[in-house]
């Protein structure tokens, strides 16, 4: 089985899945760490140096790549799924997870260091920021919502949240 974790920037996708993963004895992968392994370079260089273009495409090709394995818990970009036929991809893979947060629970959770990290972060006090995420999050809501599972996170704790996606996947087939 694969778990494909998707959502939108900062909502805890590789958190919850390095858990997920231990508990269930998986494998765990994540896209933008996959990306800068095969870069070289970090996600904000990539992107910054050659564009959104060309880092999409290393990102198809490194969801591609997560096919040759099972067992697999993987922690998708943001933006993965809403790129060209990414989400029909990741449903013909295996199961996907959306880890639904509100703009304001994410930014609750975001540590300056994950603001900077982000570049349609870098330079937005706390009220521009809310906006961006809220405009950006309606755009990516249509193709997130097409997953298979949907977790409500605001108001859960890490520890709920894997329990519920343990629970869910327990007697799934893929």
């Amino acid at each position: 089985m694969r778990l494909y974790l998707i959502g939108y920037m900062g909502c805890g996708k590789s958190t919850i899945g390095r858990k997920i993963a231990r508990y269930a004895h998986m494998r765990f992968v994540d896209t933008d760490s996959l990306v800068e392994q095969r870069e070289q370079a970090t996600v904000a260089d990539v992107i910054t140096y050659h564009g959104e273009e060309y880092f999409r495409g290393v990102e198809h090709s490194v969801l591609q790549s997560t096919a040759e394995e099972d067992d697999l818990v993987v922690s998708t970009g943001g933006g993965l799924p809403v790129w060209g036929d990414n989400m029909a991809r990741i449903g013909e893979l295996g199961v996907s997870i959306y880890l639904r947060r509100s703009p304001q629970n994410i930014i609750s959770r975001l540590s300056p260091y994950g603001r900077q990290k982000r570049p349609k972060f870098r330079g937005l006090n706390d009220e521009q920021l809310l906006a961006f995420m809220t405009s950006h999050m309606a755009e990516r809501e249509p193709i997130y919502s097409q997953a298979d599972i949907t977790i409500e996170c605001d108001t859960m704790a890490d520890s709920e949240i894997i329990d519920l996606i343990l629970s869910k996947i327990k007697n799934l087939k893929r």
